[in-house]
């Protein structure tokens, strides 16, 4: 199962390596520094509810393609948020040409479609690429509106 798959991120702090699991409770902190860690690992339609749903921080969902030249556009945008906003969001990508089922399920009809999940519970979603400050302004947007 997911629990035991790990992504590795260095530490935008001390450049340090860290194994970071796909799925867990709290946040990642670097092991060197003890600084936040960005939190970006993929899902899939078996794995979606332990490594998003179950999330006690929000989750951005990139919902992606390989062949959707916006996608590869807004990827390292999305990396680059998720390294700005380490310890307070965790990115999640979905291929969907291999997860139909969280496809259907998101009513995904045009990619990158993104959102912002609370609790397994869609707060945010927008379709289309983005560059990082607008990104990250509407995912601050979100997070604070659903805790307003």
């Amino acid at each position: 199962m997911s629990t035991m798959q790990a992504a590795t991120v260095s530490c935008p702090n001390c450049g340090r390596t860290n194994r970071v699991p796909v799925a867990a409770e709290g946040r990642p902190k670097c092991g060197h520094c003890k600084q936040p860690l960005p939190w970006m690992v993929n899902a899939g339609d078996d794995d979606f509810a332990e490594v998003a749903e179950r999330a006690d921080i929000p989750v951005v969902v990139d919902l992606w393609a390989t062949w959707c030249g916006p996608c590869r556009m807004v990827s390292p945008e999305l990396e680059k948020v998720a390294t700005d906003l380490a310890g307070r969001i965790k990115l999640v990508k979905v291929d969907i040409d291999k997860n139909p089922r969280l496809s259907r399920r998101f009513e995904v009809q045009a990619v990158p479609t993104l959102l912002v999940l609370h609790r397994g519970e869609t707060v945010a979603r927008q379709a289309g690429a983005a560059p990082a400050p607008a990104l990250r302004q509407w995912v601050e947007h979100s997070i604070t509106a659903r805790e307003g």
